[in-house]
């Protein structure tokens, strides 16, 4: 049931020196780059302003108002740079997104990093290369990217990583910034007790943590841990809730598994293979 799942917006990650110039004291941003944070700014960017929400996918009619403004800012900014990488990969620019992101690593941005790198590990419009992905990502987590950070455990295989204690503090530091992925890979560590110490209970409130963000798999785990009473009390409500919602999702097992609660009777045939779930 374990699944890996790279952590993209747009694509995806790397990481370089930023240039002490980059440290300068905040100025007055232009009306440009103001624009450009409010159709462009990505909400999980470190670099995004606090007063800035941002947008996880950003609207068709924004596209090419967005790659206008962050063009012209991104002479002066590297925040603009990355987001006009985001702008043109939700235009369907693959190779001018790319060529931006680039630009931006060159620059020191860390979301950019994760783009690219999500880029190369999903073979997204260059070739697939899982060792420049590492890198970047790599790159991405040393400078404390939350999806540097998560991507790196992922693509080290979370619990089957060569170093699973090393993958598991990793994830930990994402999952702290709340990145619905990190939650999850860190839960099934803590769920198997690999890397560390066995902690249901734990694995349970990260579950129910990614489960919030509408992470699939998590709301069909956190579904089956409160049918269960894994980690906490049985909650047949609180599973039939999670499962739900996964369905809605699309994900079959939560499909399975909300029947099974709506309709507990099995019938089988002869052979013993299930037929269907009866209800009454």
């Amino acid at each position: 049931m374990k699944q890996i799942a790279l952590v993209p917006f747009a694509f995806a990650v790397g990481l370089l020196l930023v240039p002490a110039a980059l440290h300068a004291p905040a100025q007055a941003q232009s009306a440009d780059l103001v624009l450009c944070d409010r159709l462009a700014a990505d909400p999980a960017d470190p670099e995004r302003p606090a007063d800035v929400q941002g947008v996880s996918v950003i609207a068709k009619a924004d596209v090419a108002t967005a790659i206008k403004f962050c063009r012209t800012a991104s002479g002066s900014s590297r925040r603009a740079l990355y987001q006009l990488g985001r702008a043109q990969a939700a235009n369907g620019q693959t190779a001018e997104a790319l060529a931006t992101y680039r630009k931006a690593v060159d620059k020191g941005s860390t979301s950019a990093m994760v783009e690219l790198g999500v880029a190369y590990g999903t073979g997204n419009g260059v070739a697939r290369d899982s060792d420049a992905a590492r890198k970047l990502f790599e790159r991405a987590a040393a400078a404390g990217n939350p999806r540097g950070v998560s991507n790196l455990a992922a693509v080290s295989g979370g619990g089957t990583s060569a170093n699973p204690a090393q993958a598991r503090a990793q994830l930990a530091k994402a999952a702290d910034a709340n990145v619905a992925e990190a939650q999850f890979q860190l839960a099934m560590m803590l769920a198997d007790g690999e890397g560390g110490a066995k902690d249901e209970a734990g694995a349970r409130t990260l579950f129910e943590k990614a489960a919030a963000q509408n992470h699939p798999e998590a709301l069909v785990w956190a579904g089956s841990y409160a049918q269960r009473g894994v980690g906490g009390p049985e909650d047949t409500a609180k599973a039939k809730a999670y499962f739900t919602k996964a369905a809605a999702l699309g994900n079959e097992e939560a499909k399975v598994a909300l029947k099974r609660i709506e309709c507990p009777y099995v019938l089988k045939d002869k052979t013993g293979k299930v037929m269907t779930n009866l209800c009454f």
